[in-house]
């Protein structure tokens, strides 16, 4: 396209489009343009980027009261709610250990959010010690995280708001449960780390609603003083860095690890509060190798090695030489390194292989001395005891079988159910058999595949199936037990979670193979595993529906689009629809190294080729879609989904129902209320078998 002089084109188009007796509500379009690289692109739906302006808040209000009509007959239509509901009864007993005390997150009221309660001894009742049902009567509260002392004398928790991604600190004693007057205000993807009567912590500095997150600065607070008289640690020059931190279990070392995301370098400094100079200091710098620091051991750092070309693999830095790294525990051509837990004579570490997880034990030598590998489609989790610990709790689940929690003694390897467990559930999880198998791709590649559907089910190639996936920034599916999915196979359907490029289930190199200029990878897989299930007999093309949540739901977005007569349902969750404006909003600047920046011309067209919101075409019949976001959400914020639903919906060739539900008072992971979850899932269920069983 000829470069022509950036025009912002104003005009009022006001109309409703009538689909299946749905009246939408009037959407304006004023037309914003905007030139890269001498491309000109139109923003028809700028003005729904204000999402405090009253105008876009009656608009979203329009298309709740919209959603909420259609989805109550679906729900009702099957009673989805109550099912949902008795299969989401599921109870079980994980305390983690975390210094002298053992933790858990539950909820006491069904109409409330969940609480954190702890317990000095693993057999002992446990009691509340924060209920954020009373930190608000006007937000919603969710706990973010808890942080023993490393004396267990005090506690710090995070919570947000409304789903946020902000949060604050506050800190309880646990010797008598009564809270301290220290607030931590304006934090954001922070953990925190003790040192001494204190904690570190990091901020970034509060700007507009939607403004990009930058300028992250790490602090030191001493208990019993003010926000305002913490120590500042850490800052660079360059606002778009990130940094992640934390003090060894003696809390000999502080680690700090700067990383570029643009550039693919990280660097690392770090405190030996040990050493006569107690300041910090560099250990590594401008690495291209992805560092990441879990421990000391005898005064060396203990760290998890990803290379290009790598599956993760377990070295030793010694802060005296720290070019010189040791190999502890070498990379694994078939199974990929998941998490590192080093302890006083042990290293537990975590793998994926053929969508099984691994557990495995050596030594400080690298000597195995114990290795099991547990079913295709489930998930552990825990390992959470101290240092010196014998004996570890873990979980293990599936999306069909909740929590089951096990004792673990790394001295004997003796692993048995924990007794006071107590998991118990309303159905009958035998029931379901999982498939782990694989499909070839458009190019060829061999990818993936979990299977889940009712034993002895006939598939004659008319089964109601959902297929879902994420596929991006290498992360590894870590199966989770969701009642909805339960619900879903006991109508007798399929459920699908193909594990394409773009995520870590094979390695940096299966990430990278689905990253910035590679992404389509990440579409051309999903779409070929909706080719597989319908080749093989599965389902066809009037019974497949598609979800997935955040880089999942761009993933479910573009393969409808790229190839819409696969698909009838189509239910993107907090997806990212706008690519050319991602970077413009809170996160996006720290996911060029996924997705690439427009500032790059090549990076730009790349972008424009697969951008959701900019590849709808005005004479298509896309299939019924359920779009969902969260009126809080800051990691992606709504306007994406706002923009995408007024584009597909004010369009004459559109007949299927297009359908945007905004969940109020929550974020991106939706709500933290026990009922309001379940509602959630009800809509989507309710809204896919509405068209995948008629």
């Amino acid at each position: 396209m000829k470069k022509i002089p950036i025009l912002i084109v104003l005009f009022l188009v006001m109309f409703s489009v009538f689909s299946q007796d749905i009246d939408y509500p009037p959407t304006k379009k004023v037309i914003v343009s905007d030139t890269f690289h001498t491309y000109i692109i139109n923003d028809e739906y700028r003005w729904l980027e204000d999402t405090e302006n009253i105008e876009v808040e009656e608009w979203v209000e329009k298309q709740n009261d919209i959603s909420k009509k259609f989805l109550r007959k679906v729900t009702s239509k099957y009673n989805i709610y109550n099912k949902i509901g008795k299969n989401a009864h599921a109870k079980y007993n994980f305390p983690r250990k975390s210094g002298k005390y053992y933790y858990k997150y539950a909820y006491y009221d069904v109409k409330g959010v969940y609480c954190l309660f702890y317990q000095k001894y693993i057999r002992h009742r446990a009691e509340l010690l924060i209920d954020p049902n009373f930190i608000s009567r006007k937000d919603v509260i969710s706990l973010k995280g808890h942080y023993p002392s490393r004396d267990s004398k005090y506690l710090a928790y995070e919570f947000g708001r409304n789903g946020s991604d902000w949060a604050e600190i506050q800190v309880v004693s646990l010797v008598n449960g009564s809270h301290n007057k220290d607030h931590i205000d304006n934090v954001k993807f922070s953990n925190v780390e003790w040192k001494d009567d204190g904690f570190f912590y990091s901020s970034f500095p509060r700007g507009e609603k939607y403004g990009q997150s930058v300028g992250e600065r790490v602090y030191y607070h001493k208990l019993g003083t003010k926000q305002e008289e913490d120590k500042l640690i850490f800052k660079r020059k360059n606002p778009n860095l990130k940094f992640s931190f934390l003090t060894t279990h003696n809390e000999r070392f502080f680690i700090i690890k700067e990383k570029n995301e643009e550039a693919g370098l990280i660097s690392v400094y770090y405190i030996d509060y040990e050493s006569p100079e107690k300041k910090l200091k560099p250990l590594l710098i401008n690495l291209k190798t992805n560092v990441h620091f879990i421990e000391s051991h005898n005064g060396k750092f203990i760290c998890e090695i990803l290379h290009e070309n790598s599956n993760g693999k377990v070295v030793e830095i010694d802060p005296e030489n720290p070019l010189n790294w040791q190999e502890i525990v070498p990379e694994f051509s078939n199974a990929v390194l998941t998490r590192v837990i080093p302890l006083e004579n042990r290293i537990i570490c975590l793998y994926k292989s053929n969508q099984r997880p691994i557990i495995s034990i050596t030594d400080y030598s690298g000597k195995v001395l114990y290795s099991t590998t547990l079913a295709a489609g489930t998930s552990i989790g825990g390992f959470t005891g101290e240092y010196e610990d014998k004996v570890h709790l873990f979980s293990y689940r599936s999306y069909t079988m909740p929590t089951v929690v096990f004792e673990f003694n790394i001295e004997t390897f003796e692993r048995k159910l924990f007794e006071n467990q107590q998991t118990a559930v309303s159905f009958d999880f035998r029931k379901f058999e999982y498939k782990d198998t694989v499909f070839t791709s458009k190019d060829g590649t061999e990818t993936p595949i979990i299977l889940v559907y009712n034993k002895g089910i006939e598939l004659d190639g008319n089964n109601p199936t959902l297929l879902t996936a994420y596929g991006g920034f290498g992360a590894i599916a870590t199966p989770t037990f969701d009642p909805g999915i339960v619900y879903f196979l006991q109508k007798g359907g399929v459920f699908a979670f193909a594990n394409i490029r773009g995520g870590g289930d094979l390695g940096i190199e299966w990430a990278w193979a689905g990253r910035r200029d590679e992404k389509q990878n990440s579409f051309d897989d999903f779409i070929s595993a909706a080719e597989f299930l319908i080749e093989s007999k599965y389902t066809n093309p009037s019974k497949l529906a598609i979800t997935g949540g955040s880089h999942g739901g761009l993933v479910v977005a573009a393969a409808a689009l790229q190839r819409p007569e696969l698909f009838k349902v189509v239910v993107p969750d907090v997806g990212v629809f706008d690519m050319i404006r991602l970077e413009k909003f809170t996160v996006g600047v720290y996911h060029i190294d996924e997705f690439g920046t427009t500032k790059d011309s090549l990076d730009f067209l790349n972008l424009l080729s697969y951008s959701p919101l900019h590849n709808i075409k005005e004479d298509v019949n896309y299939p019924a879609m359920l779009i969902l976001t969260s009126e809080y959400d800051d990691r992606v914020p709504p306007f994406h989904s706002y923009k995408f639903a007024a584009k597909l919906q004010n369009r004459e060739a559109q007949k299927n129902p297009i359908i945007l539900r905004v969940e109020e008072k929550s974020g991106h992971y939706g709500s933290a209320k026990w009922m309001k979850s379940n509602q959630e899932k009800a809509d989507i269920y309710g809204f896919i078998l509405n068209y995948l069983r008629d």
